[in-house]
């Protein structure tokens, strides 16, 4: 009991004094950093002073421009070698700051077919491979003061959208995921948090936003009338990781540009 409340009086005395946002020198581990949102993150934090360990299937063009980048690759079906990559990298660094979950698959079914591998492929990829993460990352965080653990979902965690079962269901699953690691990881005050983006031009998405009539739609859907920046997602990832939501564990930061909000 002495020790929270000595948390309370450490916070309260530093909390003026520092800067809230500030993430320099961290220790960052960022899954899907070799393309869209991933490397955007990625970059963010490293334009921030972070250390970024980026973990994908293949190399970034980070590398050339960050020597605090590092990638690492691997894949994230194989919980084994997600084990043994954070025990290494753990054992060497010794603290991690930050684990941001962004490695993600969408692969849209006109038609379900139940013969495909895609549902279950999707499943491992977008959420099982959090849980392992998330566990084994955890180990190497209880002794930091604000550690933090940022899954990105979707705006279809919540909504329906047509021909991805797999997406959205994982997505969904991944929130409530949240909402459960941040409860069992409260005894170790790590946080556990959702970035829930809408409509953002990436790779995954150009295609829909190429088609005119497509690009149009969403972006009716929206507040703003405009789909989303990548780069527009560094702020409130920054937000997550830093000490300035140091009191806040097991929500959903959405940024939609007013999607899920919008009546008329």
């Amino acid at each position: 009991m002495f020790g929270h409340y000595q948390r309370i009086r450490d916070f309260s005395m530093t909390y003026s004094s520092k800067s809230l946002f500030n993430i320099e020198n961290s220790n960052v581990i960022i899954t899907g950093t070799s393309r869209g949102i991933g490397q955007t993150l990625a970059k963010g934090f490293l334009d921030s002073g972070a250390n970024v360990f980026g973990l994908s299937r293949t190399n970034s063009e980070l590398l050339k421009k960050y020597p605090r980048f590092k990638h690492l690759e691997i894949d994230l079906m194989d919980k084994n070698k997600i084990s043994d990559l954070i025990n290494d990298i753990g054992n060497k660094i010794q603290n991690i700051n930050t684990l941001i979950n962004c490695a993600g698959i969408s692969e849209p079914m006109e038609e379900y077919d139940l013969n495909r591998n895609s549902f279950k492929k999707t499943l491992d990829i977008n959420l099982i491979s959090v849980f392992y993460l998330s566990n084994e990352v955890v180990k190497f965080m209880k002794k930091e003061k604000y550690p933090s653990i940022i899954n990105v979902t979707s705006i279809g965690s919540s909504l329906g959208f047509p021909s991805n079962p797999a997406y959205i269901s994982s997505k969904a699953a991944l929130s409530g995921l949240t909402r459960s690691l941040a409860i069992d990881f409260s005894k170790y005050q790590v946080r556990v948090n959702n970035l829930v983006p809408g409509y953002f031009l990436t790779e995954m998405t150009k295609k829909s936003f190429d088609d005119k009539s497509k690009r149009q739609a969403r972006s009716s859907r929206t507040v703003l009338s405009r789909w989303g920046d990548p780069k527009e997602l560094i702020g409130p990832a920054i937000f997550l990781a830093s000490e300035a939501s140091s009191y806040m564990t097991g929500i959903d930061l959405i940024v939609d540009g007013g999607w899920s909000i919008k009546g008329l």
